[in-house]
């Protein structure tokens, strides 16, 4: 088998056609967001990436127009009424995460910026709240990659994990968006689990995904004060501006209602190729940095939250 691959990855070519047919595949309309991002991890297994720069840019700009696009789908009454509706679960959820993941990556003797970057990954936005993070507490490149590849293999495991299991629950469209919100680390997988549900659990989930996601900028200021760290502006969610810009678009201004239905296809499509490049980008050398420990800590304190989060979405929703 390696013999075989190692043949495949001596010609650039056949990385750059199988590369191109499988984002045509992740464009066309059966396919969904567990299959683009699997397929992207199988394709990171056996082939190298042809262009990786082009890949970063699907990973993470098309991601974010992607989130931009879905807010044109969304009336601002109702995502108002969503992030108020559930703003002290949130405050509360985030404030238990991190508190669990210290205490844990204390237990397990963890670095502790290693430790603080899981446990703010998984209390707010995974990749996007370790990147946050990382200046604010001086995060050295193996520090951040095993924060990263942490919250990468549970996003994945989430992504397929977390439909059946509000399958079996019964939960309703609101009650999975709301718990594959507090519970996924990640917007992205947040976004496919929703996306894999129903179309309504998919409106809930970004909503208070996004809510959730504005957290990373008061956080990473008091880590920045207290570790004597840097704020880096970049770094930030800002996307979720143009997210709240197209909520109030498509609220009060009528002729964007006309075209809902393309920015719908675009959301959709935009958010499957983005999750095919995120599995792209799968580096088997991080994961095997990543150790037993930081994952232990990630699965532990993942599981703690995923429990609690759907125990009281159930008893409140």
């Amino acid at each position: 088998m390696k013999k075989i691959i190692t043949t495949l990855n001596q010609h650039p070519y056949i990385n750059k056609v199988i590369y191109t047919a499988l984002i045509i595949i992740t464009l066309l309309p059966f396919t969904n967001s567990v299959f683009a991002l699997f397929s992207g991890i199988i394709f990171a297994l056996i082939f190298k990436i042809p262009n990786e720069e082009l890949n970063k840019n699907i990973s993470s700009k098309l991601l974010k127009w992607s989130v931009v696009f879905l807010g044109f789908g969304l009336n601002a009454k109702e995502a108002i009424q969503t992030g108020s509706e559930g703003s002290l679960i949130t405050f509360t959820s985030i404030a238990l995460t991190l508190t669990c993941g210290a205490i844990i990556g204390k237990k397990l003797g963890l670095d502790k910026t290693i430790y603080r970057l899981i446990a703010s990954g998984t209390a707010i936005c995974g990749g996007s709240a370790i990147a946050a993070m990382a200046p604010a507490l001086k995060a050295n490149e193996k520090q951040i990659s095993v924060a990263m590849g942490t919250v990468f293999i549970l996003n994945a495991v989430a992504l397929v994990v977390f439909p059946i299991v509000g399958h079996i629950f019964d939960l309703t469209q609101t009650q999975f968006g709301w718990w594959a919100a507090l519970a996924i680390h990640d917007t992205s997988a947040v976004i496919g689990a929703g996306q894999a549900f129903g179309e309504e659990a998919l409106k809930v989930a970004t909503t208070v995904k996004l809510t959730r996601a504005l957290w990373i900028v008061p956080i990473s200021l008091i880590a920045a004060i207290t570790s004597s760290g840097k704020v880096k502006l970049k770094t930030m969610p800002l996307f979720i501006f143009g997210f709240i810009a197209a909520v109030i678009l498509n609220t009060f201004v009528p002729a964007v209602n006309e075209f809902a239905g393309v920015f719908n296809f675009i959301a959709h499509k935009g958010l499957a190729l983005a999750l095919f490049a995120v599995g792209c980008t799968l580096d088997v050398t991080s994961i095997k940095k990543v150790g037993p420990r930081p994952i232990f800590q990630g699965l532990a304190l993942w599981s703690i939250i995923s429990v609690i989060s759907l125990v009281v979405v159930i008893h409140i929703f």
